[in-house]
């Protein structure tokens, strides 16, 4: 995960000089040429590009401080046992999230075709997002 962090501030300095390198040669070639506009998209994609990368080197380097260091993943002497920990509770016979697709289907299809299909796929996302969230409070998974 370190390495991942370093890896993105090496982007980041790599997109500031091609930053640098771009607007600076522009700017001479364009001293040079008779209309003298300089074109400014490619400086700014190159240069919010970097900041981009600055952004996602700082996420990943709170997240591998905030996780504590290395993960048993990043180990590479670590067993499959050292990284298994209890992620959530998962229903694997629960129809809620097929229901919960096809209003989603439903709504694009709406879109697509025709506003009247809208209130409909509403109405079957409520009943999908109901459902789902009150499926162990009744019948035989009932607490």
């Amino acid at each position: 995960m370190k390495t991942n962090v370093n890896l993105w501030w090496i982007l980041a300095g790599f997109f500031l000089l091609c930053f640098g390198l771009y607007t600076g040669w522009n700017i001479i070639d364009h001293s040079i040429a008779w209309y003298h506009a300089i074109e400014w998209v490619g400086s700014v994609v190159l240069l919010f590009t970097a900041f981009m990368a600055i952004m996602i080197g700082f996420y990943v380097d709170r997240v591998h401080r905030a996780q504590g260091g290395e993960l048993p993943e990043d180990v590479l002497t670590s067993d499959i046992d050292d990284g298994d920990p209890e992620i959530g509770e998962f229903s694997p016979w629960s129809w809620w999230p097929l229901v919960l697709a096809f209003s989603a289907a439903l709504g694009m299809i709406g879109l697509a075709v025709g506003n009247f299909l809208l209130p409909i796929a509403g109405a079957v996302f409520l009943v999908a997002i109901v459902g789902w969230v009150y499926e162990y409070y009744r019948g035989y998974y009932a607490r």
